[in-house]
């Protein structure tokens, strides 16, 4: 208790000392880990709503990496822009600054995935900046799955995201690789779909006891969270020696100066995933039916 009241005393001078109202902050703790909460005071939504908001991104990304990315994190939900949740920034491994728009509800709030996506960027390295695909299409992945896996969202839903969108990540005629292009849906969608790529060939060579999972909780156990500086290769080989394969560096070779493809219907078929009017069922007797179950099982 006493550890404690000092770091929550200690913040609340670090708070004051920028100009920030005290009143305003709030100190959640997940394990080892602190969130030290600064909220405006014109929020549209009341405390309790907030609080629970940002529980539940570090709940979803908690589960999902076996612990919180960072020590100690600055979240700050500022006033700005229209409705629901209207973007977020990740400053290193210390900061994240998201914005609630003034008609935000608390639907958009239990809605919402930016947060999430956020909090991912706390744990993967920085790369140069031809790489940033790397680092958006990361945080995209593995968003839905963390919610999913936390019962936050449908398994159904978090596909869903994924047939809908994935394909603006395909590349367009005269395009060039993931290193050279830097089109919004390449970046976001084309990163999120060599993750996938990643993810579903590691299982398959593994039969199924590996995973992008274990590539990305190894590069943050070996220091490789936002605030540290990594060269692709050492992400490619920290990934691939923790999934005991060459899925990631293979897969840059063919996605990172080459145009790459997927056949995303043929995909969908393989994986059991049926896409009508709007709704996703599953086949559980297509080929990869076990690895699709397993990608987001809680």
């Amino acid at each position: 208790m006493k550890a404690r009241a000092f770091l929550v005393l200690a913040l609340l001078l670090a708070a004051a000392a920028r100009g920030e109202p005290t009143n305003n902050l709030e100190i959640l703790e997940f394990g080892g880990s602190v969130i030290h909460l600064q909220m405006d005071p014109d929020l549209p939504l009341p405390r309790s709503n907030v609080v629970e908001w940002v529980r539940r991104a570090a709940v979803a990304v908690t589960n999902y990496l076996g612990r919180y990315p960072v020590k100690s994190l600055e979240l700050a939900v500022k006033a700005g822009g229209g409705q629901g949740v209207n973007g977020g920034v990740t400053h290193g491994n210390w900061r994240i600054d998201v914005r609630l728009g003034s008609r935000a509800r608390a639907r958009d709030l239990r809605r919402d995935w930016i947060l999430t996506h956020e909090m991912f960027h706390l744990a993967f390295p920085t790369l140069p900046e031809r790489y940033l695909w790397m680092n958006e299409g990361l945080s995209d992945y593995l968003e839905p799955i963390a919610r999913a896996r936390a019962g936050q969202i449908r398994p159904q839903d978090a596909w869903r995201e994924f047939v809908d969108g994935l394909p603006q990540g395909l590349p367009e005629p005269g395009e060039h690789g993931l290193d050279l292009d830097h089109t919004w849906g390449r970046i976001y969608w084309g990163g999120n779909l060599y993750w996938l790529m990643a993810d579903l060939r590691i299982r398959e060579q593994t039969d199924n006891r590996h995973s992008v999972d274990d590539a990305i909780r190894t590069i943050l156990n070996d220091g490789g969270d936002g605030g540290s500086e990594w060269s692709l290769e050492r992400v490619l080989k920290t990934g691939d020696k923790a999934t005991g394969t060459t899925v990631l560096k293979d897969l840059h070779d063919e996605f990172g100066s080459k145009p790459g493809t997927v056949d995303l219907d043929a995909l969908w078929k393989k994986l059991g995933i049926r896409y009508e009017s709007g709704v996703i069922t599953f086949d559980d007797t297509a080929p990869d039916a076990k690895i699709r179950a397993a990608i987001m099982a809680r």
